[in-house]
C-alpha cells in the first residue's frame, strides 16, 4: 500500500516538474505524455489526464477549450493568488501550425470594456479565441 502512494507521488513531482520546464505557455496532455515518454519516465496516459485533473481540481493549472476540434489545452498557475487566478485571458491561435497563444494586455482590457459599455454585452473572455497567424506562419506567407 505504501509503495501506491509514494508511485503517485513520483509521478505527481514528474508532472511538477514538466509544469515548470513550460512556464505560462499552453501545453496538452499529449506534451506531457511525449515529455515523459522522451525522458523514458514510465507514467501512463491514464495516468496523466487523472493527474491534469487533480491539478486542475487544486488550481494549479487551468484548462481551456479552445474550440471543438482542439485538444484541451493547460496551463500551469502554480501558487498564485486566488485574485491572479481569475484573471480573463483570451487567446491567438494561428490556423495554420495550431500554435495558440496567451494574450494579456490592456488593449484587450479596453476593447472588453468598449463592448460591455456601448453595445450591452458581456463577453466571457475563458472562451473568446482570436483566429489569424503566428508571427512565424505570417512570415512564412
Amino acid at each position: 500500500m505504501a509503495d501506491i502512494a509514494k508511485y503517485k507521488t513520483k509521478q505527481r513531482e514528474h508532472m511538477l516538474e514538466y509544469m515548470g520546464t513550460v512556464g505560462r505557455k499552453h501545453f496538452t496532455a499529449a506534451d506531457v505524455c511525449s515529455f515523459f515518454k522522451n525522458n523514458n519516465i514510465p507514467v501512463g496516459t491514464t495516468t496523466v489526464y487523472r493527474q491534469l485533473e487533480q491539478l486542475m481540481n487544486e488550481g494549479k493549472i487551468k484548462k481551456y477549450l479552445i474550440d471543438e476540434t482542439s485538444c484541451a489545452c493547460y496551463e500551469y498557475i502554480g501558487e498564485t493568488k486566488d485574485t491572479e487566478s481569475k484573471t480573463p485571458y483570451y487567446h491567438l491561435k494561428c490556423e495554420k501550425c495550431g500554435k495558440l497563444i496567451h494574450l494579456e494586455c490592456q488593449e484587450i482590457t479596453e476593447f472588453e470594456n468598449h463592448i460591455t459599455k456601448h453595445h450591452g454585452f458581456k463577453i466571457n473572455p475563458m472562451r473568446t479565441t482570436f483566429y489569424g497567424l503566428c508571427a512565424e506562419c505570417a512570415a512564412a506567407v
